[in-house]
This record gives C-alpha cells, structure tokens and sequence, in this order.
C-alpha cells in the first residue's frame, strides 16, 4: 500500500467524526486569518507614523489607537478560534480512538488462535496502545495544524502579493524549495522502509523486553544481564542502528530545508535593496520593505511546522499499517443460519490438522484421521506422550483452528454451523497454563456467570477445594490478584480457575491437566467435586496422572497425531500395550525418591532405601 492511499485511509477514519473535524478545519481557517490581521495593523501604525516622521506629534493618534485594537482583538480571537479548533479536533480523535480499541480488541478475540501464538504479546500490545495513539496525534493535532500551516502562509503571501508582487514572488522561490526538500524526505523509497523497519524493531524490542522481564526469576538464578541476554540484546541494537539510519537519510534535507526556510528573509533582502535603490525617493517602497521583513520571519514558522508534520506522518502512516495489519486478518466465520444442537454428544471423524496450511514448507501435520465419539454424560480422557496431539484436539473443539479434512460435531450439527457465542456457552475449558485478570477473586470466579448469587460463588469455590484458602486472605472474595494485590501459588490459581468453570456450569466440560498444581490431598476433594459436576455433562479430560482418570468411561491413548488406543482402563491394561506401560511408569514414579536406588522389589512398587543422599 503506497502512502498516498495510507493517508486516505486515515482520512477516512478521521471521517467518522467529520461534522466536528469540519468544525475544527474551519475554526483553524479562521485562526489563521485574524492571525494575518495583526500584520495589517503593523503596516498601517508603521506608515502613519513614517507619514509625520519629521513631527510625531502630528500622526494620528486615533487612528493608531484603533489599529492597536484591531491588532490586539483579532489577537485574541485567533487564540479563541484556535481554542475551539482543538477542543472539537481531541473530542473526536479521544471517541475515535476508544472506538478504535474498542474494534481492534473485539476482532483480536475473533481471529484464530494461531495468529496470537505467532505474535508476540509485546508486538500486539504496542499496536493497541502505542500505534492506535498515533492516529490521535494524527486526528487531533495534524490535520488541524496542516489547515493552519496551509492555510497562514497562503493569506500572508496574498497580502504580501498585494503589497508588492516582486517581493513577494523572490518569496516563494526558497518557499518552493523547502517543500520540494520537504516531499523527497517523505516520500523516498529508502526512509519509508527504514521507517517500516523502524516500527518492527520497535515491536521486537518491546516484545523482548516483556520476556525478559517475565523470565526475572530465570535471569536472577542464572545470573544473566541485560547485555548478554541475546534476543533483548540484538533488538535494541537493531533499534539503535535504525534510529541511526533513519537520521543519516534525513540530516541533509532536514537542514536545508531549516536553514532556507527560517531565512526567508536573506533572499528578500538583496532583492529589496536593489528595488530600494531604483526607487530612492519613495517612502512607500521602504515602509513595504520593512513589511516584508517583519512578516518573513513570521511566514517561516507555518512551514517549519509542515517539516513536524511531515516527519510525524510517516511514523503514524507506518502505525497505521500495522492497525490495518491485525484487521486483515481473518476471523473465525460465523454461519449464516446458526445451528443448536439437541444433544451434546462429541464426535470427531476422520480429523486432520496442522497449524501451517498445506501449501507452506513447514507443514507438518498434528493430527492424522482423528475419531471417536465423546457421549454425553461420560468421561472420555486423552492420554499419550506429551506433543502426541492432546491439547490440539480439545482446541479444535471450541474452534481456536478449523480442520483442515475431517469433520467435528456436536449433537450431529458442525460445530462450523453453530455460532460461536453459543459454541462459547456450550463448553467450560480448564487450560493447562491458567489466567487470572488483575480484579478481585470473586470478579475472576464470576467471569464464568455474570448472574451468579454470592452463594453460588461460593459454593463452586467450595467444590473447586478454594473456598478455605480466600477467607484466610485478609480481603477473601474482594482481594484483588495480581500487582498491588495478592500473588496466588500455581494450585491456588488453578482451583480458582476450576471454580470459574463449575460456575458456568456448561453442558461440556474440557480440562487440560485441570489437577496439575493439586497436591495429593487437593487432588482428591477437587476429582470428586467434578464427579458431582460431570453428572449429566459431556467431558473430555486431558491427564497425565493416569490415577485421575481410571474412573473414565473412555480413555484414548494419542500417540504423534493419531489414537494408538481406546477403552476403559482394565481393557486397556490387559492389551499390555502403550497404556500399560504408561501406567507402569506411573506407578513406578509414584514411588521415586531423590538419590534412591531401585530394587527388583521396587519394580512392583516398593524401594531400596540402603542408599540414600
């Protein structure tokens, strides 16, 4: 996209609030306007009193007086006019602005799941705060200061023209010069794509910079610093000599168009001079003469303006692209006659999936011809080999990827053909790695029903083996997690998080490792809780403790993409096949101590204590 159309893109979003941005653009025009007025007022005081040079006493005192208030009044509804211009112009970038990150939040929670496991948090972070800021910049203080950095010079030079057209024509030579110095610097091929690179290296660094941060404990114990922790490292060099680059390419046409503009006066001076000369007697020329270098340091000003603005447009242009990068993304598609199903029943057929299309280099497939039947009211669990394809299948459930072949059901209906805010109802997901929002314990337990009682809270809480742990806290339900609160241990997260999907109540239960902080204990109290929940419910539980699941109606064994083998636990024990041995190194490490040493006696699940640290 060239930067003619990113600029008309950006038009258009600034066209959302057109009725007060024209508001602004006239308020502008008028400023610059009254601003030329005081200029006026200068010449004629400056005339009248040249007119009685030999006698002051006989200028006209009224007249003066008038013109000095002339002056003074338009002064000052300049600055008021100007006033209103930027209120009008930062009440509507603010509204775009929130509608702006209102948009871009909703359709990041619509696009796959793959685009947010590619893009770094700190990259998508920087987008939605600091790109979607500078459309502000662009909307609230550029297009405002374009009308008035057009719109000044333009009047002064028609006065000047009117004053004295040769003058005035020696005028828009330097003039014409800078802004063709100005329009190379920002439209050459080189800067925009330093600028590009620019904006990409700044996302790198901010990236990592979060994990450098998030990974202070690693840091600390390995005594790692900032300048030998390699990633973090090279973006801020990378950083560095963009920054460096992109002042190389612009020092040269920076300066000459400073230096020629802010002199405008020096190529009015010899002109002048040698019209002066020509013209010795007339008084009139000198008072025009002295006009002109009064108003020249004046008419660089504006256009020094436009050099700000031209260098401030390429970095939101480049911003813009980067907005516009997270909406060209595709979302999740919505059918157009939505679907409930009657049942819950789960069934995967012929299933297949890899997380890169088929056409790219690295695909690789996750899945293999994947199928079973999940049935309502049961516990089907996924085991196998971690990377075999566990956590990938309870994903396409809830469509965080579509299938590439195969076909995945609900009560007999696609889950394509079902909304996706019904799918949402449908199914309470436990994720391995949990999350809690920074608010209270309760506000992180509602998250599952808005609608729930205080007493329905608690009692998921009580179920999820968590209830004991927040009334010790000095707040309970009302402590606040996170910075400036409280920091929960993984157990205690993962329990409240197991709360917040009892509260849901959904109709299909997913858990991903759901007991993997739990101790023994915790564990216990936690599976019959959910063997309260499950009743009537379709679950699908991912386990590696293959303990929690030996009560499940049906266990598959996923092995690299495929299901190596299916049933209840005992027929899957007598197979002595990969489950068996499965639950043998189960059983085996249940029974491992540090620095023990395993007897034949120790195989059946006893140890040799003789040697111990």
């Amino acid at each position: 996209m060239d930067t003619k159309s990113e600029v008309k893109s950006l038009l258009q979003i600034a066209g959302e609030k057109k009725g007060l941005l024209t508001t602004a653009s006239l308020f502008s025009v008028i400023s610059s306007l009254l601003q030329v007025a005081p200029f006026i007022s200068v010449y004629q005081i400056v005339l009248e009193l040249l007119k009685h040079a030999g006698s002051p006493s006989g200028a006209n005192q009224e007249l003066i007086v008038k013109w000095g208030l002339f002056a003074f009044f338009t002064l000052v509804g300049s600055l008021l006019t100007l006033y209103v211009s930027g209120m009008c112009s930062h009440i509507a970038a603010f509204t775009i602005l929130y509608e702006l990150r209102v948009r871009l939040s909703e359709h990041v929670a619509k696009v796959p799941m793959g685009y947010h496991t590619k893009t770094a948090t700190g990259e998508l972070k920087k987008i939605i705060e600091a790109s979607v800021e500078k459309i502000e910049k662009f909307i609230a203080h550029q297009l405002p200061d374009v009308v008035s950095a057009i719109m000044m010079p333009l009047f002064l030079l028609g006065y000047l023209f009117w004053m004295d057209w040769r003058l005035a024509f020696v005028l828009l030579v330097p003039i014409g010069l800078g802004l063709w110095l100005q329009s190379r610097l920002f439209a050459s091929e080189g800067g925009q794509e330093a600028y590009r690179k620019f904006q990409y290296s700044v996302e790198e660094m901010n990236a990592t910079g979060v994990e450098y941060v998030r990974g202070m404990p690693a840091i600390k114990i390995f005594g790692v610093r900032a300048e030998s922790f390699l990633t973090f490292r090279k973006a801020v060099e990378e950083y560095r000599d963009l920054s460096l680059r992109i002042t190389d390419l612009c020092k040269t046409n920076y300066s000459l168009f400073f230096v020629i503009i802010s002199s405008l006066f020096t190529f009015v001076v010899p002109v002048g001079v040698l019209l002066a000369s020509s013209n010795a007697a007339s008084q009139s020329f000198a008072i025009t003469f002295i006009l002109f270098l009064i108003v020249s340091p004046s008419l660089s000003m504006p256009l020094l303006k436009l050099l700000h603005i031209g260098g401030g447009m390429r970095d939101i242009v480049e911003s813009h692209k980067r907005i516009e990068s997270v909406f060209a993304q595709q979302v999740v598609s919505e059918p157009a006659a939505p679907r409930v199903p009657e049942h819950y029943e789960i069934s995967f057929s012929q299933v297949s999936f890899s997380y890169e299309p088929k056409e790219s280099k690295s695909y690789k497939p996750v899945l293999s011809g994947i199928s079973f039947t999940a049935r309502a009211g049961e516990m089907t669990a996924l085991v196998g080999p971690s990377g075999g394809g566990k956590s990938t299948i309870a994903s396409l459930l809830l469509r965080f990827w579509d299938v590439q072949d195969g076909r995945i059901a609900i009560g007999g209906v696609p889950i394509q053909e079902i909304g996706t805010a019904k799918l949402m109802d449908m199914v309470s997901f436990v994720f391995q790695d949990v999350h809690l929002f920074y608010d209270t314990i309760e506000a992180n337990i509602r998250m599952g029903n808005s609608s729930a009682t205080r007493e329905q809270v608690i009692a998921a809480a009580k179920t999820a083996c968590c209830h004991e742990f927040i009334e010790k806290l000095a707040q309970g339900y009302e402590t606040k997690i996170g910075e400036g609160g409280t920091y929960l241990s993984g157990g205690e997260a993962q329990r409240v998080v197991i709360a917040r999907a009892l509260l849901k109540n959904a109709p299909i239960l997913v858990l991903d490792e759901a007991t993997a902080y739990a101790d023994a204990e915790n564990e216990k109290n936690i599976q019959q809780g959910l063997n309260e929940l499950v009743k009537g419910k379709t679950v699908i539980i991912i386990a590696h403790r293959l303990s929690t699941i030996r009560a499940a109606e049906q266990i598959l064994v996923v092995k690299q993409g495929a299901i190596a083998e299916e049933g209840r636990h005992e027929e899957l024990r007598s197979k002595n096949g990969l489950y068996e041995s499965m639950w043998q190194a189960h059983i085996s490490s249940a029974s491992w101590r540090l620095g023990g040493r395993m007897s034949e006696a120790g195989k059946e699940g006893k140890r040799d204590e003789s040697i111990l640290l």
